[in-house]
């Protein structure tokens, strides 16, 4: 039930994508509850009515608030071209300065100016009390863990798996089609250069009781070194655990030798990406899919319904 590769909350508005992941695992409620350490204080995340007045030391009723913050927003921006504009135009320097851009600095390596503005737009600001991390209509937590899950899924008679063994480029000669899954450019051998990737670090630690009090506690000082720790039982709150599994969490360049986690898409300079998608798009018996194959941030909903209508299209093809 521990989340080795960090944590995995399951959310989507997408019905077919729902009940696919629920053939194969009964999936329990749970709605994700972030709270943030800044400053030497603990919010509540997304960024709410509470966190405003709060961090505000205010009183203000949803549209105060809503007026509040419009009057923290910097309204010269008006196209933001970077996260950072996008932050200061959306809700103003102070709680872009306390919860995003440290955290960000950590997460992505670069400064602010370098990402793009669209980053931003998936996270939410709400005016009223409600900390649901997420909107989606579907919320939950594998019973049985996600491991046991995917067991499910592979457990088929038309589905071989093979462990400890990898795969080249010249290897896709030897089937009808071939799925892509890993990086692209490591499709091509890095012939042209390695795309840039973030990878993370996770160091273990154990405790008795309730360690921190909620699943995610994130540290948007960059003073911190890491940008969260998560608290791995309050994942499954139906059973019961005396003792507890944390981990802090460490993002950092992805080198030849580590696991790539997250694509890293800058305002300038994608030239490489264009290459090798480019070369991609040109190949007649080979698809990619997945995070690492085509190079985009997805969550678990959206990679799914991606796999489903790629697998669609690619039996239509064949008149299937």
């Amino acid at each position: 039930m521990v989340h080795v590769y960090g944590p995995h909350i399951f959310h989507t508005d997408d019905d077919e994508v729902w009940a696919f992941v629920n053939r194969f695992m009964k999936f329990m409620p749970y709605v994700n509850r972030v709270k943030a350490t800044t400053g030497g204080k603990v919010y509540s995340l997304p960024i709410n009515l509470h966190t405003i007045n709060q961090f505000f030391d205010q009183a203000l009723s949803p549209k105060e608030a809503e007026d509040f913050i419009k009057g923290q927003a910097d309204s010269t921006i008006t196209d933001p071209a970077n996260f950072e504009e996008q932050a200061l135009a959306f809700i103003g320097r102070p709680l872009y300065e306390a919860f995003f851009r440290g955290y960000t600095v950590k997460q992505w390596g670069v400064d602010p100016t370098q990402l793009p503005a669209s980053i931003l737009k998936r996270l939410p600001v709400r005016f009223n009390y409600n900390d649901n991390y997420f909107f989606h209509r579907h919320q939950g937590m594998p019973e049985e863990g996600y491991t046991k899950m995917v067991e499910g899924i592979l457990d088929h008679p038309s589905i071989e798996v093979i462990l400890g063994s990898g795969l080249t480029r010249a290897d896709a000669d030897r089937f009808d089609h071939l799925f892509w899954s890993g990086p692209v450019d490591g499709f091509y051998d890095y012939d042209q250069g390695r795309l840039p990737y973030r990878t993370l670090d996770f160091e273990k630690f154990t405790g008795e009781g309730d360690v921190q009090g909620c699943a995610v506690m994130n540290y948007t000082d960059e003073s911190v070194p890491y940008t969260r720790i998560t608290e791995h039982k309050h994942f499954s709150p139906w059973e019961s655990h005396g003792g507890s599994v944390c981990y802090r969490e460490f993002s950092r360049a992805c080198g030849e030798s580590d696991i790539p986690y997250y694509p890293v898409h800058l305002t300038s300079g994608n030239e490489l990406l264009n290459a090798y998608q480019d070369r991609a798009k040109a190949e007649r018996r080979v698809t990619f899919v997945g995070r690492l194959g085509t190079y985009r941030y997805m969550d678990m909903d959206v990679t799914i319904r991606a796999a489903l209508d790629c697998g669609r299209s690619f039996l239509a093809g064949l008149g299937g």
